[in-house]
């Protein structure tokens, strides 16, 4: 799926523009905040106001945070939550943490996702272009596996294993931004 940033309102698309509009290559590990300017904006909105219409508001506010990598004010959100796609974005943010054990466990928590057969078809495309990443397609999306991944990536600035992992990781923000901040009806 192409991702438009506008598809989630004009306040959104702003945000998110501050730094690439949603394309921007998360890094493998969290650090502190990209982007100042993006921080203040999103400490002065509500997760109601910028999602009225959206299958998960809070959770996709705490997207918002983790596409600028400010891991704290992400990890206030999601880990108040009881959803999949909140266990979900946990397991992400433990992965960039990075934590590998404590990621797992939100994995586990959350068990399959219907994202993961369009992360599969994504993550495929990707390898194909990496060809020597390393990384191994399953029949299925195995988060674990992307998380041992990931690990490895770290080690190898520069590598066609970290751009991958990159790549991967973008297209899995993408895909649960969209299913989170998208209108429920």
């Amino acid at each position: 799926m192409p991702f438009d940033s506008k598809a989630y309102g004009t306040q959104v698309a702003e945000i998110l523009a501050l730094d690439q509009s949603g394309h921007r290559l998360i890094p493998l590990v969290s650090g502190v905040c990209s982007l100042e300017p993006a921080r203040g904006r999103l400490k002065k909105l509500d997760a109601a106001d910028l999602f009225p219409t959206a299958h998960a508001p809070r959770e996709a506010l705490g997207a918002l945070w983790l596409y600028f990598s400010c891991f704290n004010e992400c990890h206030e959100i999601v880990q108040d939550l009881n959803s999949p796609e909140a266990s979900f974005w946990h397991a992400i943010l433990h992965r960039q943490e990075p934590d590998a054990a404590n990621s797992a466990y939100w994995f586990r928590s959350m068990g399959t996702h219907p994202l993961f057969a369009d992360l599969l078809a994504a993550a495929k495309h990707i390898v194909d272009q990496y060809p020597n990443s390393g990384f191994r397609i399953a029949a299925k999306w195995d988060p674990f596996s992307f998380v041992n991944f990931c690990e490895k990536a770290r080690q190898a600035p520069g590598s066609s294993s970290e751009r991958a992992a990159l790549e991967i990781q973008r297209a899995e923000w993408q895909l649960l931004f969209d299913y989170c901040a998208r209108s429920r009806s």
